[in-house]
């Protein structure tokens, strides 16, 4: 049920994100979360599309060095405690979160959350059991 995540290996350069993004646009994909790590040197952008085999397509084409990593992607009610909530399930079952990301949904009733998880399937069996919404690849193309 994971959902995919595009990582975008970025010199740290001017122009550099408006190749990144004329070719996602180029490509008729939208971009639906987004998350930039930076170095001095170089960054990592991590991107949630609608589409993310055209979307690696299009980037390698355009001489980028992308990867497709599998996260956990859930659906919280958008309240104080959501992602608290969520935090204590995994780390109750010691599921150590080595980053994640979230953004709200349009009708602004539920966030996303996007976690990377050293093992998706323990994650997403724990999440489920105790009551969490999971995301999957057609929720994120329908937002």
């Amino acid at each position: 049920m994971a959902v995919k995540q595009l990582s975008i290996f970025v010199e740290n350069k001017e122009g550099k994100l408006v190749t990144i993004t004329d070719s996602i646009a180029e490509a008729g994909i939208d971009i639906r979360a987004m998350s930039v790590a930076d170095t001095q040197d170089f960054g990592i952008f991590r991107l949630i599309v609608t589409d993310p085999e055209k979307a690696k397509e299009a980037l390698e084409s355009s001489g980028c060095f992308v990867s497709i990593t599998k996260v956990v992607g859930v659906s919280i009610p958008d309240e104080p405690g959501s992602l608290a909530k969520i935090v204590h399930i995994l780390a109750r079952h010691n599921i150590n979160i080595e980053y994640m990301y979230a953004f709200i949904t349009v009708s602004k009733k539920f966030a996303s959350v996007v976690l990377r998880v050293e093992d998706n399937n323990k994650a997403e069996a724990i999440l489920t059991a105790n009551g969490i919404r999971l995301l999957e690849e057609k929720d994120i193309v329908s937002m």
